[in-house]
């Protein structure tokens, strides 16, 4: 049993299996459409809506600070190594299955179930989180409009017992209060349409969504930055070096998105040259981007109203900062602007997550481990549409009841997980076949990937112990079901 566990399916097999007609996807993207899918996927929900937790702390855990700089650039150096290892499977492995498909053919079938199963947290799990932030940033948005959204129809339950006279004024059935996030959900069902009609339709979205925040977030540094005081830099990191690797730990959840461009390799024209320049360019880009905004924000705010603030409000960091500063001349305009841009910034991650996950299905339908239905592509738009639509319902209703924090917690622990198998897998395949063709190959090996495991497992330890029990939970749920489905209905174990 142990040999059928370890099973691992060929580079060649796997690659001539994406060719089948049944099960081909249509390739239409360039290297500039994988860079702003990296973009769009890494800028939103992690600089806009985590920023404010990871420098003020929760129960849970310490604050960075002003310090949250450093916490950036922690978090960039372990993507760093990360995103390199990745580059490699990439380009040798144009697969839209990701670290998922990266596994199989390296660290055999359970591992590659135990993978996918868990990428379900980064994208799925993590597009909850991406959702719910979306939701509180429309608010802001439409709320400059005079237009009021009712806090019961805009927030979780969770969340919703923390604040004062939340539950008293929602409506009431038999005494319940009726409490859910109807705008999550919303925007979530408009994305699953557009994803259901075509991976060009998206990218084109996408590249002017893309474009539109960046014009935001340079338009929050620019303001903010006649407002930055340098005294509140001190103490520059008033929680020492534990604040630190929290707020790394949290910050995690800005980074996640460069490794989701590999899910469309299959709709690439050129994958081997195109993904590692969309995987190490959009990281690149972003990190400066955050390091900045992360700079003008604490300078901005004081440590000490941050974390009184953001304890008994659902508020959003980038919008509270301008608040703070009390600009006299177009602040409400430009506090209007920013949750704009929040908003496109938060579709734009919304889209590629929602890209992704259906794929990673697609993937592993594709080999036997789920059902056949998952591995089917619509006739007209040539897109996964059964696991689209079923990932859109999912993540919706999900959207609805949970909060933010919890979310991207365990988003950010599976990521993680993920990052350190794909390190190990080119550990392995570098030994298993040393002399096969790469178009792009991760440098310093040995020493990247290890550190690429090392500073995960750091960034890891950041986290509340209650999301690795959650992990664990999760992790025991996926074993349930490789053996009592994927196992017997292995595409290798048919051939064996």
């Amino acid at each position: 049993m142990l040999n059928s566990l370890l099973r691992r399916k060929s580079l060649d097999a796997i690659l001539q299996e994406s060719e089948t007609p049944q099960h081909q996807l249509k390739r239409t993207l360039n290297a500039f459409d994988v860079v702003m899918l990296g973009i769009g996927a890494i800028v939103g929900a992690g600089i806009f809506a985590t920023i404010g937790t990871a420098a003020a702390g929760d129960a849970t855990r310490p604050g960075a600070g002003p310090a949250l700089i450093l916490s950036f650039v922690i978090t960039a150096v372990a993507c760093g190594f990360a995103a390199l290892c990745y580059a490699e499977f990439a380009a040798m492995v144009p697969i839209s299955g990701s670290a998922y498909t990266y596994s199989y053919a390296t660290l055999g079938e359970l591992v590659a179930w135990i993978i996918g199963w868990d990428l379900i947290i980064e994208y799925a799990v993590g597009n909850v989180a991406v959702a719910i932030s979306w939701g509180n940033y429309f608010k802001t948005f439409v709320g400059g409009f005079g237009l009021h959204i009712p806090d019961w129809l805009s927030t979780d339950y969770r969340t919703a017992a923390r604040i004062p006279g939340l539950f008293e004024s929602a409506p009431h059935i038999f005494g319940i209060p009726i409490v859910f996030n109807i705008l999550a959900i919303g925007i979530v069902a408009l994305i699953t349409i557009v994803l259901v009609v075509g991976i060009r339709e998206s990218a084109t979205i996408n590249t002017a969504m893309v474009g539109l925040k960046l014009i935001v977030l340079g338009l929050f540094v620019v303001v903010g930055w006649g407002y930055m005081k340098t005294e509140n830099w001190e103490p520059f990191a008033p929680n020492g070096w534990a604040g630190v690797q929290a707020g790394a730990a949290v910050v995690f959840f800005a980074y996640i998105g460069f490794d989701a461009v590999t899910t469309v390799a299959e709709e690439v024209r050129d994958p081997k040259r195109d993904l590692p320049i969309g995987i190490i360019g959009s990281l690149i880009i972003c990190t400066v981007i955050y390091i900045v905004v992360a700079m003008v924000f604490t300078g901005i705010i004081p440590y000490s109203v941050l974390v009184q603030k953001l304890a008994t409000e659902q508020a959003e960091p980038l919008t509270m900062a301008l608040q703070y500063a009390n600009i006299e001349r177009w602040g409400n305009v430009f506090v209007g602007i920013v949750a704009f841009g929040s908003v496109v910034a938060h579709t734009a991650v919304l889209l590629v997550f929602q890209l992704g996950q259906p794929r990673i299905f697609f993937s592993m339908a594709r080999d036997g481990l789920l059902p056949q239905s998952f591995a089917r592509v619509h006739p007209r738009f040539r897109t996964p549409h059964v696991t689209t639509i079923l990932t859109g319902v999912a993540v919706g209703v999900c959207a609805m009841f949970t909060s933010i924090d919890e979310m991207v917690d365990l988003t950010n622990i599976g990521t993680l997980f993920a990052f350190i198998l794909v390190c190990v897998g080119i550990l392995v395949l570098r030994k298993r076949e040393p002399n096969r063709p790469r178009a792009f190959k991760t440098p310093w090996v040995p020493f990247v990937p290890v550190a690429g495991i090392i500073s995960c497992f750091y960034l890891m330890m950041g986290l509340p112990w209650i999301t690795w029990i959650r992990f664990a939970l999760w992790l025991a749920l996926g074993l349930v079901v490789y053996f009592s489905y994927g196992y017997k209905r292995s595409g290798l174990r048919s051939q064996t």
